[in-house]
């Protein structure tokens, strides 16, 4: 109580010792604060508005802006009634420290949220791989981005694990690369097996001829020969497409005479005499 009384008298005779001219300057430079910060906001949201910037981005610049400019004013002012500032600087400096190092975390997600927005590496309905974990891109927030996994999962990823390591949008290209692989036995010709693989190409129409298909045998395993087809597509096509020929080259091989084969042991008995 006793406090809060001398806080009342100390706060009353600082306000005595104001002459009324200097009541009025301050109210003047209190005005004329509010004006230039006026002018500044809105000369600050004509700018964003211009620009390419997020809509989300603009609010933080426009809000962390009136932050400082308000921080600005309170300290003219102060100055202004004869307030020691730099006392209320220190303490404005002890106190931002203390906070900020309570919420680095955060700020580390809004930071790395920032850039995300300022950067676009990926877009709302992209498929991409961030954070350790991969979906379609719901939602890019200022702390955290949500992805729908392929099985309806949704994850929520913090924005600084996201740019602190790779990324990958599958999404970023109209066309992709699609490979499959499949292994035909040593006896069966590489040009016939070339020939019933394109066989099986040529009747999927989403199949783009440029670039154009190709197969190769791409390795000599021990007990067959691996041949891997290259096709292009478009992105939205690509899982489609690579079961769908997945599944169609195994009946392309047999229906042009191509010997599948799997992994076997000839064991050879050896009499001793």
């Amino acid at each position: 109580m006793n406090d809060a009384v001398t806080t009342v008298e100390t706060a009353a005779g600082m306000l005595g010792s104001l002459s009324l001219v200097n009541l009025l300057w301050t109210l003047a430079t209190l005005l004329i604060c509010l004006l230039v910060k006026r002018a500044l906001s809105g000369i600050l949201t004509k700018a964003l508005s211009r620009s390419k910037l997020d809509l989300r981005l603009q609010s933080v610049v426009l809000k962390m802006a009136s932050a400082v400019m308000w921080f600005v004013i309170i300290l003219i002012i102060c100055d202004r009634l004869g307030i020691n500032i730099t006392s209320l600087v220190a303490l404005f400096s002890v106190v931002g420290l203390a906070f900020s190092l309570a919420i680095q975390d955060s700020l580390s997600n809004l930071a790395s949220g920032i850039l995300l927005l300022t950067n676009h590496p990926f877009a709302v309905g992209d498929y991409v791989e961030a954070g350790g974990s991969e979906g379609v891109v719901k939602k890019v927030g200022m702390f955290y981005t949500n992805l729908l996994t392929l099985d309806n999962k949704l994850v929520t990823v913090p924005n600084s694990t996201i740019t602190a390591a790779k990324m990958v949008n599958y999404s970023a290209e109209a066309t992709r690369r699609v490979d499959v692989v499949i292994s035909a036995s040593y006896d069966e010709p590489a040009d016939k097996v070339r020939a019933a693989i394109m066989d099986a190409v040529s009747q999927d129409s989403r199949i783009l001829p440029d670039p154009a298909p190709m197969t190769f045998i791409s390795e000599y395993g021990p007990s067959s020969v691996q041949y891997t087809t290259r096709v292009w597509v478009k992105t939205a096509d690509y899982w489609a497409v690579y079961f769908d020929l997945t599944e169609a080259l195994r009946p392309a091989l047999k229906r042009n005479g191509v010997a599948l084969t799997y992994g076997h042991i000839n064991v050879h008995m050896i009499n001793d005499k």
